[in-house]
Order: C-alpha cells, then structure tokens, then sequence
C-alpha cells in the first residue's frame, strides 16, 4: 500500500507547489503591472536617476569611500559593507540569475512610460542584483555603524524600488533581493570577524572595482 501511495503523494506535492507559484506569479505581475499604471510625473524622473546611480552600486562604493577616510569604526563598516556588496553581488549574478533564468518584464505590453525607463539589462531578471548589494550594504554597515543604518536602510529600499518603477524588475525579484542582501551581509560579518585585516579591504575594494568595470546586470 505505501508503495503505491508514495508517488502519488510526491505527485500531489508538486501540483500544489505549482499551484502556488503560479498565484505567486500572478500576484507579482499584478503588482508590476499596477506600478506602471500609477501616474507619478513628479517621481518619474527622480527615480530613475537613482536607479541608474545605483548600477555598479556607485552610490555605495561612494559612502564606503567617505567611511574609510575615518579611522576605527567608520572604517569598519566600510570594509564590511564592500565586502557584503562582493558577496551579494557575486552570488545573485553567478548563482541566482542562472539557475532561476527568469524573462525581464515586458514593459511594452505593461505600457512603462519613457520618462521612467533605463537600459533594459541583459541578464535574467531574478534577483535584483541593485537591491541585493544596497540591501547588503545597509545592512552590514547598519550593524557596524548604528546611526548609519535608517539613512542607508532608506536608500536600499528606494534602490529597490526604483527598479520596478523603471520597469526592469518584478516586485518579487526585488524581494528576493533583499533577502540575498540580508544574507550576504551576515556572510561578510562573519568574514570580518574571522579574518580582520587590511588584506581583506584590498581583496573586496579589487573585486568591487571589477564590478563597476562590467556593464550592469541589475
């Protein structure tokens, strides 16, 4: 009897699961589809700015370099938020955009205004690799550096957003990279706290160098 039950339970599992990411699925295009019918002219422009300073995670680089000109914590929490950028970064382009493959939005079909766009990138769509490594940034800085974490914590979750405004990602590929961010941030603590030292700040700021070198895959 168990024989015969066990494929068919296995069975079950797999139809339910596809069930609910198809709903997910649905829900996310709602979602999308909806931010792109929302008139914002006043945000349009604005946002799409940001989107395009995060490629590369410039902005976070940039803060980084004004932490690292103070010694003792600042410093710090720079070395910890290029190193989170580095792994984030790494694992969403090497890990999550090929093994997942997801098709970018249509945003002709979902009638995304031009005032809002930037270049569509290449890549696959899931996760957004600009609100993992500003996710990741926030966080590992936020944790060194308390009184850095709302103002930093802010920008991630506009980074991330503006990314669906533009047009280039879907909210649960946002979503997805904000958990990878989270994840990665904890991942260079750790590091740090393993391996201190000023041949890991060499090591990370060379790695995010080379990404900033490379065309954007957000």
């Amino acid at each position: 009897m168990t024989e015969h039950r066990f494929p068919a339970s296995v069975a079950s599992v797999r139809r339910a699961a596809a069930a609910v990411l198809g709903d997910l699925q649905a829900i996310d295009g709602a979602l999308y589809a909806s931010v792109a019918a929302t008139p914002t002219p006043t945000l349009d422009r604005a946002l799409r700015r940001l989107s395009h300073s995060a490629d590369h995670s410039k902005i976070s680089l940039a803060v980084a370099a004004g932490l690292a000109l103070r010694p003792g914590r600042s410093r710090r929490a720079a070395v910890a938020g290029v190193g989170a950028i580095a792994l984030a970064s790494a694992t969403a382009n090497l890990f999550g955009k090929r093994m997942v493959r997801r098709r970018r939005p249509d945003r002709e079909l979902a009638r995304v205004i031009m005032a809002r766009q930037v270049p569509m990138p290449e890549s696959a769509s899931f996760p957004s690799g600009h609100t993992a490594s500003a996710t990741a940034f926030a966080t590992a800085v936020g944790v060194v550096l308390p009184p850095a974490a709302v103002p930093l914590g802010a920008l991630a979750a506009a980074v991330g957003y503006s990314r669906v405004h533009t047009g280039v990602h879907y909210p649960g590929d946002v979503a997805a990279g904000a958990v990878l961010g989270f994840a990665a941030a904890a991942g260079s603590l750790a590091v740090g706290r393993a391996r201190p030292g000023h041949h890991v700040v060499r090591a990370v700021v060379r790695r995010a160098a080379g990404r900033m070198r490379r065309p954007s895959s957000g």
